[in-house]
């Protein structure tokens, strides 16, 4: 007897894994609803430029957040002037490095003449990639402030890779 589930079951045993998917996902729409009191009193070119992902000297960290997300990486910088926060802001991808030999597979075939199965091998050869990270940006704060706004200056060799 088939199975059978009423359509607001059905609509919701789809929806809830998409919704799970998306939670995890930040954008800037979210992150300037989650700072909304912050956002709502920021001025309408600054907070272009936050959409934007423009970040500049003396924005605040909630600011940077807006702009950029959660950084990668943070470190804490401590000198005889004082301490200073960087995030680090990463971008990872894959080179691909052609082929290679991982071994062999089993090829079995039933030959009705001979009643018998033939068993032939065949080379196995799988794509080889190299992960690769590169920091694309690093922000320093001092006093809760940016002081600091360092960017790679990427080459034609990179095929870019996502900030994350």
């Amino acid at each position: 007897m088939p199975c059978s589930l009423p359509a607001n079951t059905l609509f919701l045993f789809l929806l809830l894994p998409s919704l799970g998917l998306l939670s995890g996902c930040s954008s800037f729409a979210s992150r300037a609803k989650e700072k909304a009191p912050l956002f709502s009193v920021l001025d309408a070119s600054t907070q272009a430029r936050l959409e934007a992902r423009h970040i500049q000297i003396g924005d605040t960290a909630d600011m940077v957040y807006i702009a950029l997300g959660r950084p990668n990486e943070t470190l804490e910088k401590t000198t005889a002037s004082g301490t200073a926060e960087i995030w680090i802001y990463s971008a990872y991808w894959e080179e691909y490095q052609g082929t290679r030999l991982v071994g062999y597979r089993p090829d079995v075939a039933y030959d009705p003449g001979t009643k018998k199965y033939q068993v032939s091998y065949r080379p196995d050869y799988q794509p080889i990639y190299t992960p690769h990270v590169e920091d694309r940006l690093r922000v320093t704060f001092e006093a809760g402030h940016v002081t600091i706004v360092e960017k790679a200056q990427t080459d034609s060799r990179t095929t870019g890779g996502d900030i994350h």
